[in-house]
């Protein structure tokens, strides 16, 4: 039945690598089932038979499609089925869509879609990595005009050893994580987070996902001369080469003057009239393609950007090559919120704001992935009117989604562990002006708001972009890019890091692929402009952490207990853990492991909130001092809750320090009185006395001791309810602290 149907097998890092064609999907224009160790993916790629009318971009389309059976999940959704994309989805559809995109010819503006769909996954091999190799087999086999293969690997960091496609025990302790995809001659695509790690180990990971690439990529050619198709043909956009020399003949030399000034603003200003201008002479001449007309401006504007930079060494602004745009830090700017630090480099200026919130506010992970929990957010918003234009927000798209989560990536290695910082962080960057680079514009802003909001990050973090124009064997690359470098240019290479080391890198590209000596350059120049902006801009605005946390930040205190003694805390029916919240006006969030966090706005109540957890986690000492609550009286006594579950009897001889003639002389039930713990009797009952606090807290002597001192009269009946104590009657005696 299936006569087309091949497989090709080969060793990727060692394990099986899988491919099967011409079983599934036939109707597709190229297709592929990917078995990488138990990970399973399909992908799929289709191409329409004309070209989009009216568009001057090729439109791609990558989706890759997480199926929750993969990994044997009902969704949790109400409709229990899958719905928009995770970010990691759309994460790894921008990973692919990378470095396939600029092999596709670039004239052409036919549709391609690609769609992979993962369904099985196995954690040791990764789903990103078997739809990336799936992808270019897809298309290779295929009529689909691309100028491939590539491959891609996943890079690690372990024990001093590089590690190619780490399993997922050796991702939890890889220093980085580096996805590298690669073509047979150059380096694709770059994407990659470390803790911190040297240029010099992060270039030698790289080069070996180049090495390791190369054995697929054999592959993938060996199937092309077996099972591939002949690439179809398509109608060429570009414009007629006669047209092309008239329009730059008329009108370069007016571009050049528009062009040459560090103002976006005023760049724009002055093309304005030339586009005009060329519409007036040319529509007439050329009725037919017309369209084409703002695609030879383009290229003439490009023609001009790209011979100022390779001949003259000139940029547009007039900076020198390593130069960097005017830089800006300042911090607390808005009010009330817990932190916030704006960054302006040149016309790109982004705030970013910090929130803190209760561990209990982590992201809920609903996917293919291990991760079940997000405790470290970052999104970035970019509103149209951040270029000058207008248009209706409509949430973010994969652009923000993916700049949101670069600077994430960049700053998580040096967010404090929740042991030591028991928070759940929100950073939201609002790019307020964009010229270029503002994704690195975000890393510096959310530094300097982190450090604002007292949130003790191991290091500051800065990042930048270098930027990259090649004609044939010549090449130069220039720091900081700005728009228009980046839209002309061949390359936005952005690295995130700390003094020490990077902890980010994304790499766009509109060529093939780089060389090794472009990698290393771009990393050497980076690391000295990120050196520059944490030294002269960022630490001199604000060189360390706030000391304390905002006051309008809820406090928070944390604790382990054992796992066995959940229970008691959350009580029967979370009546125990309810009393608490309530009566200390906090919230207590309680971990399968035993990890307790307590937030609220006062840290006295927090504080009187994890003593009572403390006290029903272990058995209270002899000596101690609470401030407990009557629940029962006697004749002989009354009963006392120092905590939930923890009762105690003060006998009648021990309610005060003179003579007691009834319980009721003394106190009542719901009275809130300090008690001492006398002993713990060998049933575990808990003798306590109200005489002995007095005396060691508030110096008051009993009747029959004679002193010539003077003697501080008992408290009337109407003032036994010390104000100092609060409301709270589990709050314990500030004076005498538990030992």
């Amino acid at each position: 039945m299936f006569e087309n149907f091949k497989v090709f097998q080969t060793d990727f890092a060692g394990r099986p690598l899988v491919i099967e064609t011409g079983k599934m999907a036939q109707l597709a224009n190229g297709q592929c089932l990917v078995r990488y160790g138990e990970t399973a993916v399909h992908v799929a790629v289709a191409a329409s038979a004309k070209p989009r009318d009216g568009i001057d971009f090729f439109p791609l389309s990558v989706d890759f499609e997480e199926k929750l059976y993969a990994v044997g999940k009902i969704p949790g959704s109400f409709l229990k089925r899958e719905g928009r994309p995770s970010e990691k989805a759309v994460l790894a559809s921008r990973v692919i869509d990378r470095p396939i995109r600029p092999l596709f010819p670039k004239d052409m503006r036919n549709d391609v879609s690609v769609v992979c769909t993962v369904m099985a996954v196995d954690p040791d091999c990764s789903p990103e990595i078997a739809a990336m190799v799936g992808t270019s087999v897809a298309l290779s086999i295929s009529d689909i005009p691309w100028n491939g293969p590539i491959s891609a690997v996943s890079v690690g960091y372990v024990d001093g050893e590089i590690v190619i496609n780490p399993t997922a025990e050796q991702k939890e302790v890889s220093k980085m994580a580096v996805t590298v995809a690669s073509t047979d001659s150059r380096i694709a695509m770059i994407e990659a987070g470390a803790e911190q790690v040297s240029d010099e180990i992060m270039y030698n990971g790289i080069i070996a996902g180049h090495q390791a690439n190369q054995s697929i990529i054999e592959l993938i050619k060996k199937m092309v001369e077996e099972i591939g198709k002949e690439k179809f043909s398509y109608p060429s956009n570009e414009p007629d080469e006669e047209m092309l020399n008239a329009i730059k003949e008329f009108a370069i030399e007016d571009i050049r003057v528009a062009l040459d000034t560090d103002d976006k603003t005023v760049r724009d200003a002055r093309l304005k009239p030339i586009y005009e201008k060329v519409h007036e002479k040319f529509d007439e001449i050329y009725p037919d393609s017309a369209a084409k007309i703002d695609e030879c401006l383009y290229k003439t504007q490009k023609y001009v950007v790209r011979r100022w930079l390779l001949d003259e060494q000139k940029r547009v602004d007039g900076r020198h090559m390593d130069e960097l745009r005017p830089l800006a830090a300042e911090v607390g700017l808005i009010p009330r919120v817990h932190g916030s630090g704006m960054f302006t480099r040149g016309q790109t200026q982004v705030l970013t704001v910090v929130t803190l919130g209760p561990v209990s506010d982590r992201q809920l992970l609903d996917g293919i992935d291990e991760e079940e929990y997000k405790r470290y957010m970052h999104h970035y918003n970019f509103p149209s009117y951040s270029v000058g234009e207008t248009r209706p927000s409509r949430g973010p798209g994969r652009r923000e989604i993916g700049h949101g989560a670069l600077a994430e990536r960049a700053l998580l290695p040096v967010i404090p562990p929740v042991e030591e910082f028991p928070y759940a962080l929100r950073l939201v960057s609002e790019v307020l002006s964009s010229n270029g680079s503002t994704s690195q514009g975000s890393v510096c802003g959310s530094t300097l708001a982190l450090m604002d909001a007292g949130v003790p990050i191991k290091a500051p973090v800065a990042g930048i972009s270098c930027g990259l124009i090649t004609e044939g064997d010549r090449w130069m690359t220039m720091v900081d890019i700005q728009g228009l470098e980046d839209f002309f240019g061949d390359m936005d290479f952005k690295v995130a890091g700390t003094h020490e080391g990077i902890t980010a890198i994304q790499m766009d590209l509109k060529i093939d692929g780089l060389t090794p000596e472009m990698v290393k350059e771009a990393l050497e120049k980076t690391h000295k402009a990120r050196d520059y902006i944490l030294d002269e801009i960022m630490l001199k605005e604000i060189d360390k952490p706030r000391e304390e946390l905002s006051k309008y930040a809820p406090k928070m205190l944390s604790t382990v207990i054992p796992v066995e003694k959940i229970r008691e805390v959350i009580g029967s029916g979370g009546k125990v853990i309810q009393k608490i919240c309530a009566e200390c006006e906090v919230k207590v969030d309680v971990e399968d492991d035993g990890h307790i966090f307590v937030s609220g706005i006062d840290i006295d109540n927090c504080r009187r909130a994890m003593t009572i957890i403390d006290t029903i986690v272990n058995d209270p000492e002899p000596g101690a001092i609470y401030n407990g609550k009557v629940t029962r009286l006697m004749d002989f006594g009354a009963f006392v809750e120092i905590a939930p579950g923890k009762e105690g009897l003060v006998h009648i001889s021990r309610l005060d320090v003179k003579r007691t003639e009834k319980v009721t002389d003394v106190v009542d039930v719901g009275d809130e009185i300090m008690v001492k713990v006398l002993e713990i009797d060998d049933k575990g009952r808990l003798n306590l006395s109200r005489r002995d606090a007095l005396i060691e807290v508030d110096g008051l002597v009993p009747e029959n001791e004679i002193s010539d001192a003077p003697r501080r009269p008992a408290p009337r009946r109407d003032d036994r309810r010390d104000d100092r104590r609060g409301s709270n009657g589990f709050r314990p005696n500030t004076n005498k602290p538990r030992q």
